[in-house]
């Protein structure tokens, strides 16, 4: 029988710069039942898709336990290992962002997204020796479960106001070894980025880099070219997807046709894959 420790010591071998772990993120079970039928090595949740899925805007606003049940619900219908995006924490304090590490492991996930953004105030980053606490909080609360978390650092240094962009990856580079030092495995720096920006913080970060894919951004063979070692589809895929109901409700509501579902999936072959669940 696979363990939460077996589960989290695959997912960490997953981690390799140069190839990379490719992740199109998930927000609910029959899109991570999807997604790993599709031939994903593990699960990563979008933090929005799943606020979304339960009808809340992005950026803290769901609580801890709504979390934790989309989630609970997404481990048990895959296979694979599962990380979550849990935000910020889902706390305001170190010790209740270890206690949302602890829910996570009990939902049956092994790996964690960590982001020191401020959704509020006039700051839009945690200072680094705060957002450092609560890192460590977590390491130690997965450390005392006996589980080998995944503890992924992300930096929204794209949040910072325009300037320098040298500036901005010095700060994004000395935030990363804050973070790793504080007990971080990994390192996602969030934003959309050229070729020398990635080799910069590929070179820079002492650790497993994680970038994003989606409209627009290098394609995954030139990111794993570069040594990146983990490529996140972020909200993207959820994004289309209710892209795709938007359309489709308009055109049968004002034209009264449906092309905009040609293609859609086929509901017997769709139900039988949701059929088949791991075995509990």
């Amino acid at each position: 029988m696979t363990t939460l420790k077996d589960q989290a010591l695959l997912f960490r071998s997953l981690h390799v710069p140069g190839r990379p772990l490719v992740l199109p993120n998930a927000w609910d079970a029959a899109s991570a039942r999807l997604v790993e039928d599709a031939g994903a090595a593990a699960i990563a949740t979008s933090s929005a898709g799943v606020a979304w899925a339960l009808g809340y805007g992005d950026g803290d606003r769901v609580d801890r336990a709504g979390a934790l049940d989309a989630l609970a619900r997404i481990s048990a219908t895959v296979r694979a290992p599962v990380t979550a995006d849990i935000e910020s924490g889902f706390g305001a304090t170190a010790g209740e962002v270890a206690d949302t590490v602890r829910g996570v492991l009990d939902a049956g996930a092994v790996g964690v997204n960590l982001e020191d953004s401020l959704r509020t105030g006039p700051e839009p980053l945690r200072p680094v020796a705060e957002q450092a606490e609560r890192i460590a909080a977590a390491r130690a609360a997965a450390d005392a479960a006996g589980v080998p978390l995944y503890l992924n650092a992300r930096i929204d240094t794209h949040r910072l106001p325009p300037g320098d962009p040298a500036g901005r990856i010095k700060e994004t580079l000395a935030r990363a070894a804050a973070y790793l030092a504080a007990g971080a495995d990994g390192v996602f720096v969030l934003g959309a980025f050229d070729r020398a920006t990635v080799s910069a913080l590929v070179t820079g970060v002492a650790a497993p880099l994680n970038v994003l894919a989606g409209p627009g951004s290098l394609p995954v063979s030139v990111l794993a070219e570069l040594g990146v070692a983990r490529i996140s589809a972020g909200s993207s895929i959820a994004e289309a997807a209710y892209g795709l109901a938007a359309r489709a409700a308009r055109e049968l509501l004002t034209d009264g046709t449906c092309a905009a579902l040609e293609g859609g999936l086929d509901y017997g072959a769709f139900n039988a894959l949701m059929l088949d669940r791991p075995a509990t």
